[in-house]
């Protein structure tokens, strides 16, 4: 058993065996019917599954390699990207090099679209695409965890307790990524922080950056971060299709003191996240982090300042601000009419209005802050305040 078999991505000497498992996974066939056929999956299931099952066995009869199944399934990834949004741009993807291996540390909005439209612009720029770090507790399905793990998704142990156990499996996290980019060639992504910020607030854990370094303790932190060609990345979402879920838990959380998920509500979230409208996305690349950082925290600032920095500010954040309570007139934020054409704020002002009317009124305070919070932060980027 090699060092890295718990967590790694599947290799091509595995394509086919879980190719063949999932498409004999009875619950991974359901979700698939449902998906296809939502208003004949139940009494219709027992026929479609197996039909569904023999379809996709046709069309994938020869995979046997993940670059040959990403190939394959670009097309649907491309087919959803363009039915859930009204265009995907990219800035700085054109700076990466054939043969250099990128870490990628991006703000973390969207369980499965975040690193997918990464993805998208690395594969349309003709470059591997990185793997992609995924937490355990979205792994609860065995098809779940096949499925990520065929798409070059590597587990991070996020449901561990001890903490002994959680140093080790941090330590095992290290070396996997430093072994990916350094002697595998193979870029990565990675999250700021664990989980997704459902407030909009996007700031870079310093543990995260520390843990970088775990494996390779007897060398400058400095050192190895300016190794890893640390890339931060800038994910802006015009509208988060689970803005309402998001506002309704910050509401429970404040009111409350705690929130507890409901089994399945992760699965809810992948999907909505996956199907759900939201509008423009913009992907920006800042360029690798090439000053040298002795200190987790000093580097956590430059990640946030190159990560809100690089955030597109659509309309609808403008018009967020303008109605938040905790807005600070010192920054000096334009209003939307100043910024935007008139015509692309009329049907940003109906949209927002529409989430407005669909959000419960003790929820809506929540819903504000998820699309004002990047507006504060750039703006204070900018003039150089600390957040």
């Amino acid at each position: 058993m090699g060092e890295f078999d718990a967590i790694r991505p599947y290799d091509d000497t595995e394509v086919k065996a879980v190719l063949d498992r999932l498409l004999g996974d009875k619950a991974f066939l359901a979700i698939l019917t449902h998906f296809r056929f939502p208003r004949l999956a139940g009494s219709l299931g027992w026929i479609l599954q197996p039909a569904i099952a023999r379809k996709l066995r046709r069309q994938f009869a020869g995979i046997d390699t993940v670059a040959a199944l990403q190939d394959k399934v670009e097309h649907y990834v491309d087919h959803t990207i363009e039915r859930a949004t009204d265009g995907v741009t990219y800035t700085g993807v054109e700076q990466f090099k054939s043969g250099v291996a990128y870490l990628f540390l991006a703000n973390h909005r969207d369980i499965v679209m975040d690193p997918a439209f990464v993805n998208y612009a690395v594969y349309h720029a003709g470059l591997p695409t990185p793997r992609i770090a995924i937490g355990d507790n979205l792994l609860q399905k065995p098809f779940v965890s096949d499925l990520m793990r065929l798409n070059k998704s590597f587990i991070v142990h996020r449901s561990i307790i001890g903490r002994r156990e959680k140093m080790a499996a941090y330590q095992l996290l290290s070396a996997y990524i430093n072994h990916s980019i350094r002697n595998d060639c193979q870029s990565i992504w990675i999250a700021q922080a664990e989980g997704r910020a459902k407030d909009g607030d996007d700031r870079t854990e310093s543990a995260i950056l520390k843990m970088f370094h775990m494996s390779r303790k007897d060398e400058p932190f400095g050192e190895v971060i300016q190794s890893l060609n640390l890339t931060p990345v800038s994910i802006s979402y015009e509208y988060d299709p689970c803005d309402h879920a998001k506002a309704r838990e910050l509401y429970i959380r404040a009111t409350t003191g705690s929130y507890t998920k409901v089994p399945g509500e992760d699965d809810v979230s992948i999907a909505l996240g996956i199907t759900g409208y939201k509008g423009r996305v913009h992907v920006n690349f800042a360029p690798p982090i090439t000053e040298l950082f002795e200190d987790t925290k000093l580097l956590a600032i430059e990640m946030d300042r190159q990560i809100l920095g690089g955030y597109r500010l659509f309309p609808v954040h403008y018009l967020a601000y303008a109605q938040w309570a905790d807005a600070e007139p010192e920054l000096k934020v334009p209003k939307a009419a100043e910024v935007f054409p008139t015509d692309e704020l009329e049907r940003a002002e109906d949209e927002w209005q529409r989430r407005l009317n669909g959000c419960p009124a003790e929820h809506r305070p929540f819903l504000i802050q998820q699309y004002a919070m990047p507006v504060r932060n750039q703006y204070r980027v900018k003039a150089g305040l600390p957040l």
